[in-house]
């Protein structure tokens, strides 16, 4: 406790300051930090996977590739034979998802195509469920 000592004049006793002493609280604070810093676990940047050693082997067949062009004008091939309309597209897309294994689809849009009907293949192949998808000829578009 503090003391406040009174100015000359008045009466004999001083006046007794009734305020907290906050010294000691931080110091319990302080130690407090200093334990929760210390009892933390180490915090490790880096994330340990058990991954296969050597080398996999190479598949037994190479998976079949089928090409889609998108011509300008919006018509889609599908290995060079023109596809009537989205429904034939979901047919053969249908098909070659029931397949053993899935072959690699190569969308090959061209520059001047309107983006909805690229976007429209892009829909049907994903509601397929067909992983195996690249776009190709991206150089065009640089």
């Amino acid at each position: 406790m503090g003391m406040n000592v009174a100015a000359a004049g008045g009466s004999g006793d001083p006046e007794v300051l009734v305020d907290i002493n906050t010294t000691p609280l931080i110091d319990v604070l302080l130690v407090l930090l200093i334990m929760l810093i210390i009892t933390i676990p180490i915090q490790l940047h880096s994330v340990n996977m058990n991954m296969p050693l050597g080398n996999p082997p190479p598949p037994d067949t190479p998976p079949e590739v089928v090409r889609i062009d998108i011509d300008p004008a919006g018509v889609i091939r599908w290995n060079g034979d023109a596809v009537a309309d989205a429904a034939a597209l979901d047919g053969r897309l249908s098909a070659a998802a029931a397949q053993a294994v899935p072959p690699e689809l190569h969308v090959n849009p061209d520059k001047r195509v309107a983006y909805q009907v690229v976007a429209g293949v892009m829909a049907a192949v994903q509601r397929k469920g067909l992983t195996k998808v690249g776009l190709i000829g991206a150089e065009q578009f640089l």
